[in-house]
């Protein structure tokens, strides 16, 4: 069995230092890696995110990152990623990675995503320069996590796991205000995911949402922003499987 520990939206800062850091110490009893699903820090400053990286630093198993809306505002996404890397994360947009635990080898793919809405009530691209590109980059983002995801099956990994800010699905947007959905998250990213073939995806962003949700292909999907689950992380298991194997199959995952 693998056992993700996942956490989203602990906008940390230099009032809260060292917060997390004890129930993180725990992590090496409960789960096999951390994924961090973005708005690590309140406004993107790398103050904030030298407060990350000492809460994750040394902790004993694999950390692997995205950067939400909030570590972008400061416009200095280049060197906060540097910072969550110089302590040992790996930081992945548009990229995976495969870490190991116990002879388990687990690709995560990931990005920050974008907004754009979901299938029916979504944005186009049509218009405006600035709503091409909008949707433009939704799309550019859900491409590159899509081929991540491909790259990672040909890796021969034993699960895959698909790692955003942005949600890919509505079901985990439930009791948000429907108007603020289009900005929450982008069915694009549902479709990479259905495409390509995933057993668990993640995310954060929606504070007020649900935990569960699940695509269209049968993908288990699990908001982890901090105000949702309510506690430092949650621990989600999966069955070690054939590296072919995707879709519904990842309905095992608790």
């Amino acid at each position: 069995m693998i056992r993700i520990a996942a956490v989203g939206d602990i906008h940390m800062g230099p009032d809260n230092q060292g917060l997390l850091r004890p129930a993180f110490e725990t992590l090496p009893e409960c789960a096999d890696l951390l994924l961090l699903a973005g708005d690590l820090t309140r406004h993107g400053t790398p103050e904030e995110m030298r407060v990350v990286a000492r809460e994750v630093r040394d902790l004993g198993v694999p950390v692997v990152a995205v950067l939400g809306n909030h570590d972008h505002h400061d416009d200095r996404p280049d060197e906060v990623t540097a910072i969550l890397r110089d302590a040992g994360a790996h930081v992945l947009e548009g990229q995976g990675t495969v870490v190991e635990s116990g002879g388990t080898r687990i690709g995560v793919a990931g990005t920050k995503g974008f907004g754009g809405g979901f299938v029916g009530r979504c944005a186009g691209e049509f218009g405006e320069p600035v709503m091409k590109e909008f949707v433009r980059h939704s799309r550019r983002s859900a491409d590159a996590l899509r081929a991540a995801l491909e790259q990672l099956g040909e890796a021969g990994c034993d699960a895959r796991i698909a790692l955003t800010h942005y949600s890919p699905v509505a079901d985990t947007l439930a009791g948000e205000p429907l108007e603020i959905y289009p900005f929450l998250g982008s069915y694009l990213l549902a479709e990479a995911i259905d495409t390509a073939g995933a057993d668990l995806a993640v995310h954060g962003h929606a504070h007020a949402g649900t935990e569960h949700g699940m695509t269209s292909g049968g993908v288990r999907v699990r908001n982890v922003a901090q105000p949702v689950i309510g506690r430092a992380f949650h621990v989600y298991h999966l069955p070690v499987r054939e590296p072919a194997t995707t879709g519904a199959a990842a309905q095992q995952a608790s």
